[in-house]
């Protein structure tokens, strides 16, 4: 495991960094030092890649592929076209009812205002 704070996929780029920088150092002068730094910044690097990926694996959502993932957006959005529709037709409904209050209303106004 890793001595680094945060997550795994947070330590994948500087643990590269650290491999780039060993194969620069060393270039054509390879030592048994350098070999091993080498080498160690190489197992450090693909120790925090399995590690991201087991991270990644437990994840929550991950279960989803991406057709159950495409199933799923299409669902939510008929859900939301049904909701629209639904809305829609509930405003129309309380502009007729209130289109009908006011008209009743200016009936009975015009009623009350004409003289016997």
């Amino acid at each position: 495991m890793t001595t680094s704070s945060g997550s795994p996929c947070e330590q994948i780029v500087p643990k590269l960094i650290a491999v780039l920088e060993h194969t620069q150092v060393s270039g054509n002068n390879l030592t048994p030092q350098t070999t091993q730094a080498l080498l160690q910044a190489t197992n450090d690097y693909k120790n925090v890649l399995l590690q991201a990926k087991k991270y990644a694996a437990t994840l929550p959502g991950g279960e989803l592929n991406a057709e159950d993932q495409e199933e799923l957006i299409a669902m939510l959005e008929r859900l939301r076209d049904h909701k629209k529709s639904q809305l829609a037709e509930f405003s129309e409904r309380v502009s007729s009812m209130l289109s009908s209050a006011e008209s009743e209303r200016v009936e009975i106004d015009s009623t009350a205002s004409t003289p016997s």
